[in-house]
């Protein structure tokens, strides 16, 4: 978090984000807000960098303003990162068991409707049957919509919420009055299924999305933890001195030995060596290093010993 004067910049951990259109709706909102002067908002993390004035709003304002629209964001500087992991454990564990209960549900009423539609109270069964998957299950698609309406706003939600309650009571309608149709010569068609499936199968997507981007979030982590904690820098004196990653600055001389880890982003300005860059290419074979070669934080030093000036420190590495 970085402070100057009334101005606040810090990044917050975003919760309840579960499409590109909803970073699109929380940045907007964020800008929209009195007191702050720049948002920007990353899907693929979860994240919003945020920057605002002090003496207008402060973190509780910028989060009821998200809170209005049906997104949160993590206020506390401590374990932030643990409480969003677990707000999207919990949040998977209930979309999980909502879509196997509405898949379990919707079955019955697809074979009604494609192979027993003439059966006796079969309209009946599917209505009691989807009622259920339609408001108890896909209730999310709903709330989510309602908010965004009131913020004359809309999302994928909004989609899913209107075809299938539109499809529902329609189909409702022509269960309770057929004759309303028949009078005009007309079948009183019901859909249903049509109904359960899409909240179903927009469900499932929203799980496999889930699983895929917590399996990305876990590969991210793994690759920061590559970075090594402490480095050996060369003083301008000539001694070597151990000092903390984080207390890298740009323009120091770093000393890598065969077998360490680089800690920074830089120029090779003394030396030569292979590294193994797979871990941010994917190439298995070791890249030659030597004089002006940049190297990446991260990456691993093979066999010779080399000497780079720092280029990029902390949250600007690669």
């Amino acid at each position: 978090m970085k402070t100057l004067e009334n101005i606040t910049k810090r990044s917050f951990p975003v919760l309840e984000m579960t499409c590109a259109a909803c970073a699109v709706s929380v940045e907007s909102i964020l800008k929209q807000t009195k007191g702050v002067k720049e948002a920007s908002v990353n899907y693929a993390n979860q994240s919003a960098l945020v920057e605002w004035d002090e003496k207008q709003i402060n973190v509780n304002g910028i989060q009821n303003a998200l809170r209005t629209i049906g997104y949160d964001i993590v206020v506390s500087d401590v374990n932030a990162d643990q409480i969003q992991q677990e707000a999207k454990d919990q949040a998977y564990s209930q979309l999980k068991k909502r879509t196997i209960w509405s898949a379990i549900l919707t079955f019955p009423v697809v074979v009604i409707g494609m192979f027993m539609m003439d059966m006796p109270g079969a309209n009946w069964i599917s209505m009691a049957l989807s009622a259920p998957v339609v408001f108890y299950f896909g209730k999310g698609f709903f709330i989510s919509a309602w908010k965004k309406l009131k913020h004359k706003a809309a999302n994928m939600d909004t989609l899913v919420a209107l075809s299938t309650g539109i499809a529902f009571l329609f189909s409702t309608f022509n269960t309770i009055y057929p004759d309303f149709w028949h009078q005009r010569g007309l079948h009183a068609h019901v859909y249903f299924e049509a109904a359960s499936v899409i909240i179903v199968f927009v469900s499932l997507g929203k799980l496999l999305e889930e699983k895929a981007k917590s399996n990305t979030t876990s590969a991210i982590k793994k690759l920061m933890g590559l970075q090594p904690k402490t480095v050996k820098v060369l003083k301008k004196n000539g001694t070597e001195v151990e000092v903390p990653v984080a207390e890298i600055k740009v323009d120091d001389i770093i000393i890598v030995r065969p077998g360490e880890k680089i800690a920074v982003d830089g120029v090779v300005i003394e030396g030569s060596s292979f590294i193994d860059e797979s871990m941010i290419s994917g190439e298995p074979i070791a890249v030659e290093k030597k004089e002006n070669s940049k190297v990446f934080s991260g990456t691993i030093n093979q066999k010779g010993s080399l000497r780079f000036k720092a280029e990029k420190v902390g949250s600007d590495t690669l």
